[in-house]
């Protein structure tokens, strides 16, 4: 099972506000790259929930809710798509991009070398790190 980033700008969209709604649809993604990722996901694979904007840090665990779908935002005629998400667990203390930067085995993750890209892959080697960095047991 694969597992991936998603960022959220948290005064548009924050854990928190997945964590109260329970679930919610992913959509606005206008990037091709995202949009593969966002087709590539399956249901029951993990997502990180990472904040953008001044906050800057991974907070939460999500799931993946359902397989992709056309993105009703979309305008018409174009193709894009988007997926379910549903929370699993905030982390016990929030990773930030610097922290992230820094540490060694994450180097190579597609959050610091594809800074802006919205949706993108992490291995399990990187989910494990930012668990442990966030002091956080799934």
């Amino acid at each position: 099972m694969a597992i991936w980033l998603l960022k959220s700008e948290p005064g548009e969209y924050s854990f928190a506000t997945l964590t109260r709604d329970g679930q919610t649809t992913w959509t606005g993604i206008r990037n091709f790259q995202a949009r593969n990722n966002l087709r590539a996901m399956k249901a029951g694979e993990l997502a990180l929930f990472f904040h953008t904007g001044d906050e800057k840090a991974v907070v939460g665990v999500a799931k993946i809710a359902g397989a992709a779908k056309p993105d009703p935002t979309a305008p018409k005629g174009e193709d894009w798509s988007a997926v379910d998400v549903a929370p699993v667990q905030a982390l016990a203390v929030p990773v930030t991009l610097a922290t992230i930067k820094a540490t060694a085995a994450l180097k190579d993750m597609a959050l610091v070398k594809q800074g802006r890209l919205s949706v993108s892959p992490v291995t399990k080697e990187e989910l494990a790190a930012v668990l442990k960095l966030g002091k956080t047991k799934l």
